[in-house]
């Protein structure tokens, strides 16, 4: 059996926009239904949703039979957390709040195996399809690509320092916490925000790795996406839901 092949990861490289969907509802059967809708990448949540290891485990086998590509977002960088979602399968992470190298250099470490990281050894986990993927272990980092999050003025100051450490493959723009540090608590969509995220998808292309957001405003996706950006999550699955429903009630309840 070979190892899978990273198709966002590989989209990125080949220069073709990934586009994608938050999802946070924590339902295998969610997943399964938004996975078939032709998005390049779903991010799973751990950060801000109730998925644990088990859901996720889960959810990354109701993806399988489609041809989107899983991003996991774990809740920290801890090290045992990411040890134990790759060795569930997930080959693309998204880690937050990144603010400085060496933290960046921690969270890199964590998916790499000794000499070059710290992540453990098991012998046949899922990602190994346990045990069927002979290889695994000696070129699994060809398809794992790591994402940090820059969410914090103090990240910003340090983009081209984070950029720099070896084996970040992509800085990823949190426009929620990254307003929020600048003083725009709630008003993501704020000319001064959108206008320094522009500058920061800028200043990471030019440092090298991929960039990617997160925005379910259709005009700043496309803003977005012309200043540069390399993936773009477009909407995520609980707005859909909350938003459709209610129009839904609203246009009998109210009509």
């Amino acid at each position: 059996m070979d190892l899978p092949k990273n198709t966002f990861k590989a989209g990125i490289r080949e220069g073709r926009q990934q586009i994608g969907l938050w999802s946070s509802l924590a339902s295998t059967i969610s997943t399964e239904v938004i996975a078939g809708s032709g998005f390049d990448w779903i991010l799973l949540d751990m950060e801000h949703s109730p998925n644990d290891l088990g859901d996720i485990y889960v959810q990354l086998q109701a993806i399988m039979e489609s041809p989107t590509q899983a991003v996991v977002r774990v809740p920290s960088d801890d090290p045992v957390t990411i040890k134990r979602i790759l060795d569930a399968g997930a080959q693309s992470l998204m880690i937050p709040n990144i603010e400085d190298a060496e933290q960046a250099a921690r969270a890199v470490a964590a998916t790499r195996y000794a000499p070059r990281g710290v992540r453990g050894f098991s012998q046949a986990p899922r990602a190994a399809r346990f045990g069927r993927i002979p290889n695994y272990h000696a070129t699994c980092e060809e398809q794992i690509f790591v994402i940090l999050q820059i969410e914090s003025q103090k990240a910003l100051d340090n983009i081209e320092a984070i950029a720099a450490v070896e084996g970040v493959d992509s800085l990823f723009v949190g426009p929620g916490d990254l307003s929020t540090s600048l003083g725009y608590l709630g008003r993501q969509g704020h000319e001064d925000v959108v206008t320094v995220i522009e500058k920061t998808i800028a200043r990471i292309k030019a440092a090298g790795p991929a960039v990617g957001i997160l925005t379910g405003d259709e005009t700043l996706a496309r803003r977005y996406i012309a200043a540069g950006t390399d993936y773009t999550a477009v909407g995520s699955d609980m707005s859909i839901l909350a938003r459709t429903t209610e129009a839904l009630a609203a246009k009998f309840k109210n009509g």
